[in-house]
């Protein structure tokens, strides 16, 4: 292949993404494929001869791009999926051309990610020590990074060398966590052999945030007990409804009880941005790592998230093993980003991040952001404002939690109803909401991530909901 035949193919490539890009909010958001255009996916035959990157092109327009997931749509609500910002899409391109291993060495994309990696600290304001901090596939990697380091600490603290003789005969370590916490921790505790069962589920107020007096009393009953208390998991916006935990009086009981304070920020960090709930995240900067992921609010493209620690030198103990064949003698006293974390071959995700961030700087994300929160407290507003709905938590970021009520149903009905809602209003096309339970209740959760969303895209998902219901109610599916 020719150097103006990869030209050519790009750019057809480069039209073929922003046709699709122009098009999507006039499409439908997400449509289940049918059952021949699955089978083309599902059945392509291993190809003996090669074929060319224009009849390439042609198959990725036919058969790929119509049938998305529908986050890039701004009436997409489901999960915590955001749109791709157009710069980190671009940059993927010339990452993907220069291919590094981002391990380590003397090379763009090492001190690139460096750099990256203080921008987000600074974005969320997290204390960031040189080398306190690598990109991550996201935030699940970056959890059991972060508590990779707990858990050494703990177990030196008690005596223990983990990396030389594992966990077998040492004293349980307990995890304080809450019943929103995201299973990326209990599987994180799983993989890290601390077990699920060593994970306390502290109760929370009815602002949906860890108390710290259970909290306290927990980890004194186990200390009690011969346990070895060494983590509490606060969230920085749930996935259920965006509650925000009270850090600092939970920074007051990890500092009184030597715990490590570990934040998951996932979604929800970057709200620090706004503000109008900045309030929320007090203490945040206390905690010994932050988990989060550019991938979400900040538009990253997939996969990107981050660890960020206090500690350099607890992470780089904690992962640290340089064969011969790796020596860098002018690695610097950092040395590489393979010291830190469980990848060895890393790809260069800092392109996009760097790109994502200097398209829009600073002011341009905060902007963003509070444009989110803002819809997410209108929509919560539409819903206390209607009869059919009920509002289930506070808005605290930019999550909505609620419910359809229909009249004459009771509690195991509307439970029913609540749980086919989001399928329907999804195959109807319009909009995308998912669902999840609070409290043991089924209900619906709109997650807004989008700054393109209008006034108008929430009055369609609750009429769209409301339809949704009629049809099910009915049974008349439409």
């Amino acid at each position: 292949m020719t150097s103006e035949d990869f030209r050519a193919a790009a750019h057809a490539a480069a039209d073929l993404v922003g046709d699709y890009l122009a098009e999507l909010p006039d499409r439908p958001v997400w449509q289940p494929m049918d059952d021949a255009a699955r089978q083309t996916l599902l059945d392509a035959p291993l190809p003996a001869a090669g074929r060319p990157l224009t009849e390439l092109l042609a198959t990725i327009g036919a058969d790929v791009l119509p049938h998305p997931m529908g986050n890039g749509n701004p009436r997409f609500f489901g999960w915590v999926n955001s749109a791709p910002a157009p710069a980190g899409v671009l940059a993927t391109l010339a990452a993907s051309a220069m291919n590094p291993s981002s391990a380590g060495g003397d090379h763009a994309d090492v001190h690139l990610e460096r750099a990256v990696v203080r921008w987000i600290a600074e974005l969320v304001g997290f204390p960031h020590p040189a080398g306190g901090g690598l990109l991550t596939s996201g935030t699940s990697m970056a959890t059991i990074v972060c508590l990779a380091a707990a858990r050494n600490r703990a177990a030196r603290a008690a005596g223990w060398d983990v990396r030389e003789d594992g966990l077998a005969g040492m004293p349980p370590l307990v995890g304080y966590v809450t019943g929103e916490t995201h299973s990326c921790v209990r599987k994180a505790a799983e993989l890290l052999g601390l077990g699920s069962r060593h994970l306390r589920t502290v109760a929370t107020g009815p602002d949906g945030r860890l108390d710290p007096a259970t909290l306290r009393a927990a980890i004194e009953r186990d200390r009690a007990a011969g346990l070895l208390p060494f983590l509490v998991v606060a969230s920085a916006g749930t996935v259920g409804t965006g509650a925000v935990d009270a850090f600092g009086p939970i920074a007051d009981v990890c500092a009184e009880q030597r715990l490590w304070l570990h934040v998951d920020g996932a979604y929800g960090a970057f709200g620090v941005l706004d503000p109008l709930i900045a309030h929320r995240y007090a203490g945040l900067e206390r905690a010994d790592s932050l988990a989060l992921d550019p991938h979400k609010w900040l538009g990253v493209p997939v996969d990107c998230g981050c660890a960020l620690v206090r500690d350099t030198e607890e992470l780089r103990a904690t992962f640290s093993l340089v064969p011969s064949y790796l020596r860098d003698e002018a690695a610097g006293s950092l040395g590489w980003f393979s010291e830190y974390g469980t990848e060895q071959t890393r790809p260069f995700r800092a392109l996009k991040v760097w790109a994502t961030i200097a398209h829009r700087g600073r002011d341009g994300i905060a902007r963003d952001i509070a444009r989110c929160t803002a819809l997410a407290r209108h929509l919560g507003e539409l819903i206390e404002a209607d009869d059919e709905f009920e509002l289930l938590a506070e808005v605290q970021t930019s999550i909505v939690a609620f419910r359809h009520r229909a009249a004459g149903l009771d509690a195991a009905a509307l439970d029913a109803l609540n749980r086919e809602l989001p399928v329907a209003v999804q195959r109807r096309g319009r909009v995308f909401v998912t669902g999840a339970r609070l409290d043991g209740h089924e209900m619906l959760r709109a997650c807004l991530l989008n700054a393109d969303t209008t006034e108008a895209d929430l009055d369609l998902l609750l009429t769209e909901v409301k339809s949704a219901a009629a049809d099910l109610l009915t049974h008349e599916p439409r």
